[in-house]
């Protein structure tokens, strides 16, 4: 296997249309990356150049130690797994999957031992005789991976291969391919618009905006500490709640002072860096499920209470979505399933502001460090409360 690097990559169309704009990527051999951004941010086109489909504009891309910049697809040492699975109608499952080793003129005995191997794998041994309108879509997206496995290559690269599956089956698919790469301790590149399909299968996701990378980092980094209001907003699911704020001081601290007057304190170990925005506006972010309902948190500050009037409960089982106004804005609270909170009435939150997070109205960048937010994660006191009273 082999590492991948794309330093000072850009993809220029027509001379004027930046798809990609200078990437600067390091993707470590044996890890499992996740480009992730909303459609036509340049994901693909990145994926693509790696593949060699697309001619980079400038830039160096290396697979290993080899620049492969002019080394044209067939040999760079990558199988390709695509959206719509890509099988030949009229071959078989074997033929699928031995197609490119039959190409390269590999022995029989081989070709067999790897298409036999690689269906052991994915548990489709009874279907290799089958020919792909025989076949559902997770199977047909089995074949198209073990097409890919028998090939061993340097580098696996998969261009949103669950998007055309039901939900369940996506679930079950992503838990499949992360075992995959376990079993095969192979570098792995993977594309998705779907940010919970990044978070559950990466070790390293990129977060791309416009053709810009915006945040590369764990998936617990980008959800615990996002470098700006995109990636915050884009990683974690609802979304977080964005209110601008101003920054104001009383009592001795500093408070958040959103519209219609409503205050909460902001923790002390935030208060250096938000010093400097003092009677300033900024964007505070926080999280649906670092709001609670009153009744289900401990040690609920007074300070961080506030009166909410309910807009739509959504009950999903394990958790409701509460969608509420809160003076002037609007927030979701992801909270208790055992509220007795209903549509219209007046109910207590409670915010943890030790989660609270604070960006720059104008350059949108997070205004807190990493390592203030790390302790502030261990500082928080919103807790839920179990059902016979104690914590959770």
């Amino acid at each position: 296997m082999a590492n991948v690097l794309l330093d000072h990559v850009w993809k220029i169309y027509d001379g004027k249309v930046e798809a990609v704009k200078d990437a600067n990527i390091a993707i470590e051999d044996k890890e499992f990356a996740v480009l992730v951004g909303p459609s036509g941010c340049g994901k693909t086109t990145t994926l693509r150049m790696i593949a060699g489909l697309e001619e980079i504009t400038k830039g160096t891309i290396k697979i290993g130690d080899k620049v492969v910049n002019d080394v044209e697809p067939k040999d760079r040492d990558i199988a390709m797994v695509f959206q719509n699975y890509a099988l030949y109608p009229h071959m078989t499952v074997y033929q699928n999957m031995s197609f490119g080793l039959r190409l390269r003129k590999f022995p029989k005995a081989e070709i067999d031992k790897r298409v036999k191997e690689a269906a052991r794998i994915l548990g489709i041994e009874n279907l290799l005789d089958r020919k792909p309108k025989q076949l559902s879509g997770g199977q047909r997206q089995r074949v198209a991976l073990g097409r890919a496995i028998v090939r061993d290559p340097k580098v696996f690269l998969f261009d949103e291969p669950l998007s055309n599956l039901d939900a369940k089956l996506r679930v079950q698919m992503r838990s499949e391919l992360k075992k995959l790469h376990l079993r095969l301790n192979a570098t792995m590149v993977y594309v998705t618009h779907d940010q919970v399909e990044a978070m559950t299968m990466a070790d390293k996701i990129i977060v791309i905006r416009d053709g810009v990378v915006q945040q590369i980092d764990s998936p617990f980094n980008l959800y615990h500490y996002p470098k700006n209001t995109f990636v915050a907003g884009f990683i974690g699911s609802p979304a977080m709640n964005f209110l601008k704020a101003t920054v104001v001081g009383k009592d001795g601290g500093l408070w958040i002072r959103l519209g219609n007057g409503i205050l909460l304190k902001v923790p002390k170990i935030y208060e250096d860096e938000l010093a400097e925005y003092k009677d300033k506006e900024i964007l505070t972010g926080i999280r649906p499920e670092d709001i609670y309902d009153k009744m289900f948190a401990v040690a609920a500050k007074p300070e961080n209470t506030v009166k909410a009037k309910v807009d739509i409960l959504e009950p999903l089982g394990s958790q409701t979505i509460l969608h509420a106004s809160v003076g002037n804005d609007t927030i979701v609270a992801s909270i208790d399933p055992k509220t007795e909170a209903t549509v219209g009435q007046e109910m207590d939150l409670v915010f943890d502001m030790s989660m609270m997070r604070a960006f720059d109205l104008q350059t949108q960048r997070a205004i807190i460090t990493k390592e203030k937010l790390e302790s502030g994660l261990k500082d928080s006191k919103a807790v839920r409360v179990s059902e016979n009273g104690n914590n959770s």
